[in-house]
């Protein structure tokens, strides 16, 4: 069987590719049978996910596909990833397939589902004590392509633990459970397997994303199976080396701060209200006691930082031709744009279209540069740390020029 391994070289074996389920539900997949004697096993599987048809707080039944579900990782699967899938609203047998992982490290998925690129919002109306209401956010991603919104690392969202010992978290351990989630997953979801994948995220994600994309190139030419289409990966306002807080007294400087906060936490206590809701739970099919009460974000538990960089993997990534967006949204102190651009500045890369402004509607959304090996940096004004939540219809507009490969 294909074996991952750890930067020191100590191979990580792949679990068992079965997921944790009753066993009333096996389903053997035929369609599988080609794939699973190139690699000489068989394997059986069990179907994990759920159709969600409703949601408590959204009126009527959801106008898109969305499955939540678990996949266990580890090699014994003593941690359960829990996932929400949403299929493309617009052609799932051939748009791209991504996987979204949140930043923190340690927040959920949810939040990449409801404040940034998802179907799904929070109304913003006066809280009243009652469940919050949803409503449907136009410019999704979901538009344009199918996307995995998984919580992880472990004790992130709905995903948990089922041993004290799999509830350790370094960056090493998410790349290998991201990766191993993947292929699990694709192997439970067979009618994407020609889709083009891409992995995407934002904020400490610019850590694991670019050693995920290069473990899953590497496993890739070894044959492991299944194949992935791996096409590229996608980083918002993303962390990458230790420089980034020397930028953020420059660039303080240079834009001047204002009094209010980009961004409004209120919805953010809705997101919790709404989560640690019973009827909630019941429809996203979370299993009970898996957890106890839902927090967006744990930061509280400790996250071993074992890769201190992930610049190294942006420059193998390149050399293999693996097309890249980097985005920033130009209103963020935590990861300013003047540090992306800096290390984007320092691969001293060849520029193929040079500086320049991209428009929404007859309107300059940002700055964008793209650079040989198919990397592509761009702005997005007035954009916060999490870009898409508060420019969405720009970066709809990125993504979606983006993705199809489209200049912006």
């Amino acid at each position: 069987m294909e074996m991952l391994r750890e930067k020191s070289g100590k191979p990580l074996k792949m679990a068992k590719f079965s997921l944790s389920c009753g066993a009333s539900d096996f389903v053997y997949f035929g369609v599988l049978l080609s794939h699973l004697l190139l690699s000489q096993f068989f394997f059986q599987l069990t179907w994990c996910g759920s159709t969600v048809q409703f949601l408590p707080g959204f009126e009527g039944p959801l106008p898109f596909v969305l499955e939540t579900g678990y996949v266990g990782v580890g090699e014994r699967e003593d941690v359960q990833a829990f996932y929400y899938f949403i299929e493309s609203e617009s052609n799932p047998k051939k748009d791209p397939l991504m996987l979204w992982l949140t930043g923190g490290p340690g927040c959920s998925a949810l939040s990449g589902l409801v404040f940034e690129i998802g179907p799904l919002a929070f109304k913003k109306e006066e809280y009243n004590g009652s469940l919050p209401n949803m409503v449907l956010r136009p410019h999704s991603w979901t538009k344009v392509s199918s996307i995995i919104f998984v919580d992880l690392p472990v004790s992130t969202g709905f995903t948990y633990a089922r041993t004290e010992f799999a509830t350790q978290r370094s960056d090493w351990l998410l790349v290998h459970q991201v990766h191993q989630f993947l292929r699990k997953w694709l192997i439970d979801h067979p009618r994407f397997l020609s889709n083009e994948v891409y992995i995407g995220g934002d904020s400490y994600s610019g850590i694991p994303i670019p050693v995920i994309v290069q473990e899953i190139s590497q496993a890739n030419e070894r044959g492991a199976k299944p194949w992935i289409n791996l096409q590229g990966y996608l980083l918002g306002n993303a962390a990458t080396t230790t420089w980034e807080k020397n930028y953020a007294i420059p660039y303080a400087h240079g834009m001047g701060l204002i009094s209010d906060e980009l961004y409004d936490s209120y919805v953010y206590f809705l997101s919790v209200y709404w989560a640690n809701d019973d009827n909630v739970r019941r429809a996203l099919h979370i299993r009970k006691g898996s957890i106890g009460k839902w927090h967006r974000c744990t930061f509280n538990i400790p996250n071993k930082r074992d890769i201190p960089s992930s610049f190294e993997y942006h420059v193998i990534l390149s050399r293999k031709g693996i097309r890249s967006l980097i985005y920033s949204g130009d209103h963020d102190m935590t990861i300013p744009f003047l540090a992306t651009q800096a290390w984007i500045r320092s691969l001293n890369y060849s520029i193929v279209d040079d500086w320049r402004q991209w428009r929404t509607n007859g309107q300059v959304a940002g700055y964008t540069r793209t650079y040989s090996n198919r990397m592509t940096f761009a702005t997005v004004k007035g954009g916060g740390h999490t870009a898409p939540e508060y420019r969405p219809e720009e970066c709809f507009a990125m993504y979606s020029r983006w993705i199809s490969n489209k200049a912006l």
